[in-house]
């Protein structure tokens, strides 16, 4: 999606820059580009047939295995390419997406590989024990009592490969203390290192002295004298360092590479010989842009992996010391691709300014009639002309009524023939867009009313305002004509993607009276579900998991539909049966209500109960 109004805009939406392979565009659909090639629009189609109401987020585990064998496969290349003579393992940071429809998938289709799960609380360590496949690494980061680092012993005693990474002095005291109580086999013991380099951009916090985690240089000569007092230097297995998520430069890496390298073979050399790897943590970044010159990243995956390859072998050299095993916690590059959330549209506000709304009367102010001449005689010919000519009686207009010249019904009809002039005139200068006519565009907004929850859903984009690539499902060969504001169904202001000049979103004109028009929001399976708020009580969209079998034909398994009100309810502690006996009781004590009606009144309010929140598209949901 170019940054200009051109031909490609109607085509791709830039999927070129931000689809990596996962999504194509063709026949005026975008289609998984995976097995038969099935269009989005008809997954999402058929699972309204089954009557799944509201957003819909698809999961697409393909992808997110995809990604996983990519940076295995690089790396090892790179470890070819470079003479490297450690190895390259990695795990999946929980955090980032702990749904059961994206972790056991993901497990489940990479037990060939060195490939495990990161956990930062007590619940994500029980999950990392439950499908981390035996042998492969896990990895506990954060803060941790003595309750978790007994967690992490019985892991040890369960054959699982984990190490506990210490993020202050006072938890090696613990792991110290627990060793003599609960004794071999233990956990590996890795350091998290305070780097002097900081990250980039919006996390760039994560790194740096004033970052929340790792250890000091002081702090890492306490721990190493503590773990030799004790008899545990043996198990000092990592270090590890985090910068930050989204890396969009890859300089800081190459900083943090040299520092953390010349830790490491400083701590070999003072009788840490069990240290044989350096986590790099975090930050490989996903590409979100949709327009050329926005780039999220100044990198490519190949030679993200090449740096870290060359200046950890040259390092080692360097300083005379074996060469680490590379850890990744690559979570967001993992995971981004895999989901695509799908909302159809529920209104186009300006709609609701059509030839039926018009009240002309019989006779109009000279400037109201002019404006509907205009509207019946525009052509390609004029149609800038009468543009410009509409909007400057828009504003005369208005002013006449600020000082009373013209009544509700003079002011109804101008707003109403300004914007079907618009919409007529947009129609025929589509295929010659001028820097005039983009300009306008900027201004003269479409709002289109969503059928999903940006604080439920998109929670970066209200909280970060981090952009996610969006666009039609369907009638990708037809020019857009609308410049596009975004407005999610909660009551918020906040609740808008508003239109924006330098990612400027261009959307069709559609009657969704009469026909479905759903919209795609793309590379939302980091955080975006995890992150998600219960803003006006939304609760997290119906999910259905999108298989592929050998011959290429996809299946639609694992629907698991979104909470119904009660539900809902009673997550956040309401009694919901009480809930239920007070609505009885309303409707029993009230006296509008006959008593021939109050079974069927609650039979209604029962059904209404029964189903989630999201709101039913006009005409076709209705009869779902």
């Amino acid at each position: 999606m170019a940054s200009t109004h051109s031909d490609t805009l109607a085509i791709d939406y830039g999927i070129e820059i931000w689809g990596e392979g996962s999504f194509v565009v063709e026949e005026g659909v975008i289609k998984v580009a995976y097995g038969n090639r099935p269009a989005l629009v008809e997954i999402v189609r058929k699972l309204r047939e089954e009557g799944y109401k509201g957003p819909l987020l698809l999961r697409f585990p393909h992808l997110a295995v995809r990604n996983v064998r990519r940076l295995f496969d690089h790396f090892e290349r790179a470890k070819k390419e470079f003479g490297y003579r450690g190895k390259f393992k990695a795990v999946f940071p929980l955090k980032v997406n702990q749904f059961p429809g994206f972790v056991i998938p993901l497990m489940a289709s990479t037990c060939d590989l060195e490939y495990g799960l990161e956990a930062g609380s007590k619940a994500e360590l029980i999950l990392a024990m439950c499908y981390t496949n035996l042998g492969c690494p896990i990895t506990v980061n954060g803060f941790k009592d003595q309750e978790l680092i007994s967690i992490g012993f019985l892991a040890a005693k369960m054959g699982h490969n984990i190490t506990l990474t210490i993020e202050g002095i006072n938890e090696l005291e613990l792991i110290i203390k627990e060793s003599r109580r609960l004794g071999a086999p233990m956990p590996k013991i890795g350091l998290r290192i305070r780097l002097h380099t900081g990250g980039i951009g919006i996390w760039a916090k994560s790194g740096g002295y004033g970052s929340k985690f790792g250890l000091t240089s002081t702090e890492l000569l306490e721990a190493m004298e503590l773990l030799k007092r004790h008899g545990l230097i043996d198990r000092l297995s990592m270090l590890h360092f985090h910068i930050g998520s989204q890396l969009n430069h890859i300089s800081p890496m190459k900083k943090a590479l040299r520092e953390a390298g010349n830790i490491y073979a400083e701590l070999r050399k003072m009788g840490a010989k069990n240290l044989r790897a350096i986590n790099i943590g975090g930050g490989l970044a996903v590409e979100y842009a949709q327009h050329e010159g926005r780039s999220s990243r100044n990198y490519t995956l190949e030679e993200f992996t090449n740096d870290v390859v060359f200046l950890l072998k040259e390092i080692a050299e360097a300083k005379g010391v074996r060469e680490p095993t590379i850890f990744t916690e690559s979570g967001r590059f993992v995971a981004a691709d895999h989901a695509v959330l799908v909302a159809p549209v529920l209104e186009l506000f300006s709609q609701e300014y059509s030839e039926k709304s018009l009240r002309l009367k019989a006779s109009n102010p000279p400037l109201i009639q002019e404006l509907y001449e205009l509207y019946t005689s525009i052509g390609a010919k004029n149609a800038r002309e009468y543009l410009h000519d509409a909007l400057d009686h828009m504003e005369s207009l208005l002013t006449l009524f600020d000082l009373g010249y013209i009544d509700l019904t003079d002011r109804a009809n101008t707003e109403t023939l300004v914007h079907l002039i618009i919409k007529k005139a947009l129609t025929l200068l589509s295929d010659r867009p001028t820097k005039e006519i983009r300009d306008l565009l900027e201004r003269i907004q479409e709002r289109y009313l969503v059928n999903f929850s940006i604080f439920q859903s998109l929670p970066d984009y209200w909280g970060l305002g981090q952009h996610f690539p969006v666009m039609p499902l369907d009638r990708l060969d037809t020019r857009p004509t609308r410049s596009a504001s975004l407005w999610d169904i909660t009551c918020d202001s906040d609740g808008e993607i508003a239109f924006n000049v330098d990612n400027p979103l261009y959307l069709h004109d559609v009657d969704v009276k009469k026909e479905e028009y759903f919209l795609g929001f793309f590379k939302v399976g980091a955080y975006q579900e995890v992150l998600g708020m219960r803003h006006n009580l939304f609760t997290h969209p119906t999910e259905a998991t999108v298989l592929f079998d050998e011959s290429g034909e996809y299946q639609i398994e694992s629907v698991l539909e979104a909470q119904n009100i009660l539900d809902v309810l009673d997550d956040i502690d309401y009694d919901t049966k009480e809930v239920e006996r007070r609505i009885r009781q309303l409707i029993d004590e009230s006296p509008e209500i006959g008593e021939d009606e109050k079974k069927e009144i609650l039979g209604e309010l029962y059904l209404y109960l029964s189903e989630n929140g999201y709101l039913r598209t006009i005409n076709f949901e209705e009869g779902a």
